[in-house]
Parts: structure tokens; C-alpha cells; sequence
């Protein structure tokens, strides 16, 4: 039986529809991925502008100290997983926790690792399969992320280093490559290696710090560990 005029019709009425809509979240795709590279090129910006200041404060003292500058007793680890808060996203979550259960076949028993989690996808694989947590409740990464969403895991996760609980921390992320491909990567935390200094070549400028160095790095190296993974959670 044939197709009458009138369905047909109503089918390529359907589809102009479908593609305006189409069209319209394309736009609106478009308009916040131009929003985030501003955000992101800016952010940058400013986490430049602290390493800077670290680097300068390492090279003006040869014995200079700093918990988060040396490792601690633990070798427990801790793992920071950043995921989606959506699924329909391929294998952008799965590739991440594909890679982290790739890393933890190194550690004899899960008493050797503990794990946080920025994003809801992260937090309901973790507790699916009853790994050992850091964070107890979810966070959420809406579209608009902003620092003060992700305060309270990044805190814990210093804390936690500080007082000797974990003796390394990595985050593992997809690092954006372009629209239509990211790339696993896993990046060490702490402690924040010395030879960082080197690594970053900076023009040396020198200061004097009231109250000493290390007073200084007391504020500076917290804020550069947050400021990393605000800058990753975004990327």
C-alpha cells in the first residue's frame, strides 16, 4: 500500500523541525565550547602566574622544606577521578575508569589505594564496585563549574596528604585534544617534586618575604594543587 501525499507531507514538515531543533543545540553547543576556552585560556593564565612564584621561592632558597615538597611515611595512594555528571558521552567515562583499574592491579590489596571522585559517573562506578573512597557524598560537575563545587574534595584530598594518610595523590582525567577526541591522561599531584624548578624557567626575581619563604609557601603551594585541578576539571 502506497504512502499517501498528506503523510508524506507531514514527515517533511516533521523533519524541518527536527532540523531546526538540531541547528538550534548546535548553536547552543557551539556558543558554550567558545565559553570554555575563554575560561580555560584565562585560567591558565593565572596558574601560570603561581607556578612563577613557586619557582622564584624554590630558586631563592637551597634547603627550603615543605610537606607537600617531600613525600610522606604512607605508601597508600590516592587516585582523583574526573568524570561526567551524563552519560551519552561514548567512551569518555569508561576509557578513564578503564585506565584506573588498569593502574590498581599494581597494588596488592585495596588497602594500598583510596580513591576520590569529582562527577557523579565516577562516584557511582566507585561505589559500585565497593572501591575504597575518600569523598562519601557525590559531586556534581554542571556546565558552569566553578571552583567552590569541587572546594570541599580538593581540601580533603590535601588534608589527607598532609597528616600522612596518602603518600602520593594522581588525578586522572581526559585531556581534551579536540571535539571528537580526548585522551586518558594520568598526572602526578603530590608530593610537588622539587625538580619542578627546573622544569619551569622562569626569570629570576628576587623577593623579600615577610614572614619567611616557607610562611609563604604554606598558602601558595595549597593554592597551586586547587588551582591544578580546577584547571583540569575544566580541560
Amino acid at each position: 500500500m502506497g504512502v499517501s501525499t498528506k503523510k508524506i507531507q507531514n514527515r517533511i514538515k516533521a523533519t524541518k523541525k527536527t532540523s531546526q531543533i538540531t541547528n538550534a543545540m548546535n548553536m547552543v553547543s557551539s556558543s558554550k565550547l567558545k565559553k570554555i576556552e575563554k575560561t580555560i585560556h584565562n585560567y591558565l593564565d593565572f596558574v601560570s602566574g603561581v607556578e612563577d612564584v613557586i619557582a622564584n621561592l624554590l630558586l631563592s632558597e637551597d634547603e627550603i622544606r615543605h610537606p607537600i615538597l617531600e613525600e610522606q611515611s604512607s605508601n597508600k595512594v590516592c587516585y582523583l577521578l574526573i568524570s561526567s555528571d551524563r552519560g551519552l558521552a561514548g567512551p569518555f567515562n569508561s576509557n578513564v575508569f578503564k585506565f584506573f583499574e588498569n593502574k590498581i592491579q599494581n597494588h596488592p590489596s585495596r588497602e594500598d589505594y583510596v580513591v576520590a571522585t569529582l562527577g557523579t559517573k565516577g562516584y557511582s562506578f566507585i561505589k559500585k564496585r565497593k572501591y575504597p573512597t575518600l569523598n562519601k557524598d557525590f559531586v556534581m560537575l554542571r556546565d558552569d563549574i566553578r571552583y567552590i563545587d569541587i572546594r570541599h574534595t580538593i581540601k580533603k584530598i590535601i588534608e589527607a596528604y598532609l597528616k600522612g594518610e596518602v603518600g602520593q595523590v594522581f588525578i586522572v582525567y581526559n585531556h581534551f585534544v579536540n571535539t571528537l577526541s580526548q585522551e586518558v591522561t594520568m598526572k602526578k599531584l603530590l608530593p610537588i617534586e622539587k625538580k619542578f624548578q627546573g622544569e619551569k624557567q622562569v626569570e629570576r626575581v628576587h623577593y623579600l618575604y615577610e614572614g619567611g619563604a616557607e610562611s609563604i609557601l604554606d598558602t601558595v603551594l595549597p593554592l597551586y594543587i586547587e588551582s591544578l585541578i580546577y584547571g583540569l576539571v575544566l580541560d
